[in-house]
């Protein structure tokens, strides 16, 4: 009978519609309602709580006992204090909430177990709790140094404290134990790690000098420090210089041979002014058939850097090469880069070569992959091919007069490749870039919008055709391969897209869990030149999976292509190298051996997974580097008014971009003339009592009132904004709702939270003498 009841109220608690029953509903339940019967199911219950199959919630209801399933995944660190833990790639993240961070800091690979699962319906992530830290992401931390009283110093055992300025972690203090390196204040310190948050000190860390960088006053230590927090490489090891500088300076007659000789072929490279590594070459003819002959010869610098030697293993760890404001971080040594690999003017250079056939309607019909030795003909920039194409400016066209005919057959065949794109359903984004102009000592002096001619995209269009081409002849070939992937985008993110431009009367054909870049493409051509353009634009950019790099060819969902990998650029990305070590290794077998593909088959996974990490690495710094010049810009421009758009709206403000690129927040507290709802499904903030609205797309004017380059934050004030049409009901009032309030009460509010955050400023300033006094005792006790 015990047997039976058990099994019924088991299946019941797994499958039935309740996660939890009083005793009374499952007596009802389980038809056991009678006297006997329900002493039996009690009795029966007390015995499943006993083996702990069962538990009793705290309105003593009964439960099934979920067993304690950890997770391990990888912790991003938000400002305010919660986080997130990525788990999968495919699954969304949980939520950790800021009691529940379990000491972890940004990127550390943590076991979480899940407090709430996730709710689809309601749109609610799961939560969890961080259990316990597996690896720290950080073994060494960067920041601005200051130093304690030789008093503190005899009390504390501490040199002084070291204020860390990415955002992730600057609530963190690390302590510097009175050991080794003793920097001067206002050092920019490397700091090897020796104790992480704990028990006790959960907002603070324990470490030792390791090195001066310099003093955050130095110009050009702004940047510096962001390079040296993300951890990207700055020296290359001795060994890589050596073999850089035993690299020779020009072809030497050995290396000619098994190549094709394309010395006399008429070939350029087309760059921007400062470019000074220029890793491609072009040709074009038009044939006698009516196809066009493009050809795409890319600097050989596998040639150059073999495989695991010191140069290899140097720029393998960097990934990528760091495009900075006034600065780049090589992947590889100068000498390489800007001398023998670099495929100069009037220079034998050896090149890996992809030569095509391509149709009228851009179809690639033939083609061939081979070492090469080119001389190019001409150092071209963008702005003569731009002057030549679309400016027909006499001076320029009398200058290259030899090459214009070629420049016109590039022109037309670029046009070709972009309309089979277009008709394939790629997505061409209209992005607007800005380039920084600053001074010998790094002071911004201008920012400037990058405009993109015919010469910039018709480049663009044969490196495409070129990585498309390779990827298919080796994805048909079945051999080991690394390809460029873009996958399809996420059913939720595609959701919150198109509910948003259908605020813009936009409505989208097909499901959102498998919509077609077509579809997506058709929605910027229908904004193209409207006020709204730039928003859905930047909308649809953040609805889109991150491209990267993988040993499986899912496709790239951007570009419509069913194969693409990275060829053109070897002198800056990894993954490009690779592909060059591959071409050349499987062309020099017949037959590519078992040992050869088992080989890559092992290898090229690691390869690209770091070289994704490396590429969103470097993505981070120059995000950095640009907001913090941007704030330095705006430091004397406080009060000024400027127009701008609203592109991004949240419970605590809204984000405005100026013309230029500059964007600043305008904090939900400044707006003082009433209480604004965020409005989560339509991304927007409304008033309550005066319905004013503020939407992503909103024409407004700021007022700047905060420019500060350390935090690298900018503050508008709104001053004037254009009127939204359409304004949401508000959620109406209830459990977890704000009541309507007067004007008066509104003030008081504002008064009271003022008196808080002074408060609270108060006690920051206060020195944490306590603390290291603290850490001092502890740390005699780990003694």
């Amino acid at each position: 009978m015990t047997q039976t009841i058990k099994q019924a109220v088991l299946e019941l608690l797994a499958e039935g519609t309740k996660k939890s029953y009083a005793m009374e509903q499952l007596a009802e339940a389980l038809g056991l309602q009678k006297g006997k019967d329900f002493k039996e199911l009690v009795k029966t219950v007390a015995q499943m709580e006993r083996e702990q199959t069962v538990e009793f919630t705290g309105k003593g209801k009964v439960k099934l006992v979920q067993p304690d399933v950890q997770l391990e995944g990888i912790f991003r660190a938000n400002e305010r204090g919660f986080g997130f833990v990525t788990i999968d790639d495919e699954e969304d993240d949980v939520f950790i909430p800021n009691d529940a961070t379990g000491y972890a800091m940004d990127g550390d690979k943590v076991l979480i177990a899940i407090t709430r699962p996730s709710n689809q319906l309601e749109g609610q992530a799961a939560e969890g709790k961080v259990m316990s830290v597996v690896e720290r992401a950080a073994s060494q931390i960067v920041g601005v140094f200051t130093s304690f009283s030789e008093e503190e110093v005899e009390e504390t055992d501490l040199y002084g404290y070291v204020t860390l300025q990415e955002k992730k972690l600057n609530q963190f203090k690390v302590f510097v134990a009175a050991t080794g390196i003793r920097p001067v204040s206002g050092s920019v310190v490397i700091v090897e790690v020796t104790h992480y948050p704990e028990h006790g000190y959960a907002r603070s860390l324990e470490g030792i000098v390791k090195k001066v960088v310099g003093h955050k006053d130095d110009p050009g230590m702004d940047i510096l420090t962001i390079v040296m927090q993300h951890g990207i490489p700055v020296d290359f090891s001795e060994e890589a210089m050596r073999q850089a500088e035993e690299t020779p300076d020009e072809v030497l007659p050995a290396d000619l041979a098994g190549r094709r000789d394309l010395r006399d072929k008429v070939i350029v490279t087309i760059d921007g002014e400062d470019a000074k590594d220029l890793d491609d070459a072009v040709r074009v003819e038009r044939l006698a058939n009516g196809n066009y002959f493009l050809g795409v010869y890319i600097a050989d610098v596998s040639y150059y850097v073999t495989e695991n030697s010191p140069l290899d293993l140097d720029a393998a760890d960097r990934g990528t090469s760091v495009y900075l404001t006034d600065r780049v971080i090589p992947m590889l040594p100068h000498k390489l880069s800007n001398g023998i690999c670099s495929l100069n003017p009037q220079v034998d250079r050896l090149a890996m070569a992809c030569e095509m056939e391509i149709t009228q309607e851009g179809t690639v019909v033939s083609y061939e992959i081979f070492e090469a030795v080119i001389n190019s003909s001409a150092r071209m920039t963008y702005t003569a091919v731009n002057a030549i194409l679309e400016q027909q400016d006499e001076q320029t066209l009398a200058e290259y007069a030899e090459l214009v005919p070629m420049f016109r057959e590039m022109g037309d065949l670029h046009r070709i490749l972009e309309e089979m794109r277009r008709r394939r359903g790629a997505i061409s984004f209209e992005d607007r870039e800005a380039k920084i102009i600053v001074d010998e000592a790094g002071h911004p002096l201008d920012i400037q919008l990058r405009a993109r001619g015919v010469g910039e995209r018709l480049i663009e269009s044969f490196m495409l055709a070129a990585n498309e081409t390779i990827a298919r002849h080796f994805y048909r070939r079945k051999l080991p391969f690394i390809y460029r992937i873009h996958e399809q985008p996420k059913e939720e993110k595609m959701q919150r897209f198109f509910e948003f431009v259908t605020n813009f009367g936009i409505l989208i054909k097909g499901k959102k869990e498998d919509v077609t870049p077509k579809e997506l493409q058709k929605v910027l051509d229908s904004v193209h030149g409207k006020p709204e353009e730039s928003v859905i634009n930047m909308m649809m950019l953040r609805s889109l999976q991150q491209a990267c790099y993988s040993e499986v060819a899912t496709g790239h969902y951007g570009l419509a292509a069913e194969d693409y990998t990275h060829f053109t650029s070897p002198i800056r990305r990894y993954p490009d190298l690779t592909v060059h070590r591959l071409i050349r290794e499987y062309s020099r077998e017949k037959t590519v051996s078992d040992k050869t593909k088992a080989k890559w088959q092992e290898q090229i996974p690691d390869i690209a997974e770091h070289s994704s990490i490396a590429e969103r690495r470097a993505v981070d710094a120059e995000r950095d580097t640009d907001t913090l010049k941007k704030a330095e810009f705006m430091m004397d421009k406080i009060d000024e008014e400027f127009d701008g758009v609203v592109t991004s709206v949240t419970k605590f403000g809204l984000f405005v971009e100026l013309p230029n690129t500059i964007e600043g927040l305008v904090h939900v507290n400044t707006l003082k003339d009433d209480y604004y709802h965020f409005i989560e499904n339509h991304l927007m903030l409304v008033g309550e009592r005066t319905k004013r609205s503020f939407r992503i797309g909103q024409k407004v004017t700021v007022k700047v009132v905060k420019a500060d380059p350390e935090s690298r934050e900018i503050d508008f004030n709104i001053v004037a904004s254009e009127e939204v049409r359409e304004t949401p009901a508000l959620p109406k009032h209830g459990k977890g709702k704000r009541p309507a309030r007067s004007n008066g009460a509104d003030r008081r509010n504002r008064k009271a939270s003022q008196r808080k955050d002074a408060k609270h400023k108060n006690k920051q300033k206060q020195p944490f003498y306590k603390e290291v006094v603290k850490k001092k005792k502890k740390k005699k006790n780990r003694k």
